[in-house]
């Protein structure tokens, strides 16, 4: 944390005040010395959307939350490769597995933005900061569990202290609820256009994706114990409506299709497309056989644009094929690598696709599971419905494809035949919908609820334990702000929970 703090200083001093005379001989002449809020806002939006789609400068071993759906189930690491310990046998250091930089470095960037928005009579790029910020912290947490927050941005404290995980979570619905009452007071103010790359200054979907933030928020919580006071608040909300099938979180800046220099493609497509030549940027990443055989049980017509068809090794059509993580009969067998499964043609559609912040899908399956439980009132069948509907539509299937989807009797996909439990449903639903850029909300949800059920635990034979249930906090950290992340104690990958995180199971 001192290394970005000091970062948090400089910008800081910079979009404030402007580069002074002391500073001249460190100023890069090819580089503004002077930010402003649009630029601001566009940068923090552009690096918000890489984090959850695969694309972390900072990140290794693995790459961003691509760790997550090796262990949930969704990938399988690609044969013909020297074994992956770190992602097949579970093991966890404080070298890998880092996105608190990426994190901490742009929340430092929003926090600029809201600090300049502040100081220069902005409310609505106010408000848009602090949803930013809640949205950053939430994964800090969902990573981390306890972690700098109220200290975080101080220029005068190199070392700050760590807040719980759920006083975090707590502020950030607070600091949601302050943003959209900022938004509906300032309706003269000046709104973003074009600098703003989610929404494009709609004041009223930001409101939506706060919401259903916000949602996403307290039904984390639903384990705890005190979630009834918690979720009372959603109430104080709820007209302002949630994120739907035609209201989405896209960030599209403008991504370049096939660029020659790299990294402006969309960041999905640059973790697991191919590069200008054709050549896959991420060929470790393989279908895992969990996923495949659940929707092959389901009858589910979006297996074929989730995970790519290949060629039959054994002779035959074409077929959709993959691997147990860690299996150790196909792990070095280098004649099976070519035919197995990567990342499907619905996931990976032009390289100028716009990048996922938060799918509408998504955000009907939280409106489905919080009617079914009492939480909201509504229709949770035709939220349910809609849900699925928007990822075929997401994937490039059309309605009436979905309508006989979720027509069919079988538990787990037709509302009424799962009648006996519909909230694995709901979930289930959710966990194929959120193939590929919601890889870490499939793993959060499984944490918090154990659906689906029969995610396998890796079958290579040196696992150091079950399936992770965290990550651990960063090198740097203990480099630069040793006293509070030792406060924290021993972390363990396979024992240490987020404190949403509360089935025994």
């Amino acid at each position: 944390m001192k290394k970005i703090t000091l970062i948090i200083a400089a910008i800081s001093a910079i979009g404030l005040s402007g580069c002074k005379k002391s500073l001249d001989q460190t100023v890069n002449p090819n580089a503004p010395s002077q930010t402003t809020i649009p630029l601001s806002l566009s940068g923090a939006e552009k690096v918000m959307a890489d984090i959850p789609n695969g694309w972390l400068p900072n990140a290794n071993s693995g790459g961003g939350y691509t760790q997550y759906g090796y262990w949930d189930g969704a990938y399988s690491v690609s044969s013909g490769f020297i074994v992956q310990p770190d992602l097949s046998q579970y093991v966890l250091t404080t070298g890998n597995f880092n996105v608190w930089t990426d994190l901490y470095i742009n929340l430092s960037n929003i926090n600029n933005l809201q600090i300049l928005a502040t100081a220069q009579g902005s409310p609505n790029y106010e408000a848009i900061a602090m949803i930013m910020k809640s949205y950053d912290f939430e994964q800090v947490v969902d990573n981390y569990n306890d972690a700098p927050y109220s200290e975080a941005f101080s220029t005068t404290n190199l070392f700050p202290t760590y807040d719980k995980g759920s006083v975090i979570y707590a502020n950030c619905i607070s600091q949601i609820d302050a943003a959209i009452a900022l938004i509906n007071k300032s309706t003269t103010a000046t709104v973003p256009g074009s600098d703003d790359i989610i929404f494009g200054g709609n004041m009223t979907s930001w409101k939506k994706f706060a919401n259903s933030l916000k949602l996403r928020l307290i039904l984390r919580q639903s384990g705890t114990s005190n979630y009834s006071t918690i979720a009372a608040d959603m109430a104080s909300t709820v007209s302002e409506g949630f994120l739907d099938g035609t209201t989405q979180a896209l960030a599209q800046p403008g991504y370049l299709l096939n660029d020659a220099y790299g990294g402006q493609e969309s960041p999905f497509w640059h973790a697991y497309g191919s590069n200008q030549n054709g050549v896959p940027e991420n060929i470790l990443v393989k279908a895992n056989t969990y996923s495949i055989q659940l929707m092959h049980g389901l009858n589910d017509p979006r297996l074929p644009y989730i995970y790519s068809t290949v060629v039959n090794p054994n002779g035959g059509p074409t077929t959709i094929r993959g691997l147990y993580l860690g299996d150790p009969a196909l792990s070095n067998d280098t004649n099976v690598a070519g035919s197995l499964s990567n990342v499907g043609p619905g996931l990976l559609q032009s390289a100028a696709q716009s990048a996922v912040v938060f799918s509408g899908a998504e955000s009907l399956f939280l409106q489905a599971e919080a009617v079914n439980s009492g939480l909201l009132t509504g229709d949770a069948q035709k939220l349910y419905n809609a849900a699925i509907t928007a990822s075929f539509e997401a994937l490039g299937l059309t309605d009436a494809q979905a309508s006989a989807y979720y027509g069919q009797n079988i538990v787990n996909v037709g509302w009424g035949a799962s009648a006996a439990n519909l909230e694995q449903a709901i979930i289930t639903q959710k966990y194929i919908a959120l193939a590929g850029p919601g890889t870490f909300e499939q793993y959060n949800e499984w944490r918090r609820t154990g659906y689906p059920v029969g995610v396998p635990v890796t079958l290579d034979p040196a696992a150091a334990g079950p399936i992770p249930r965290r990550i651990l906090y960063p090198a740097v950290e203990y480099d630069t702000n040793g006293k509070n992340v030792n406060a924290e104690g021993t972390i363990s990958p396979f024992t240490s929970r987020i404190f949403w995180d509360t089935r025994t199971n």
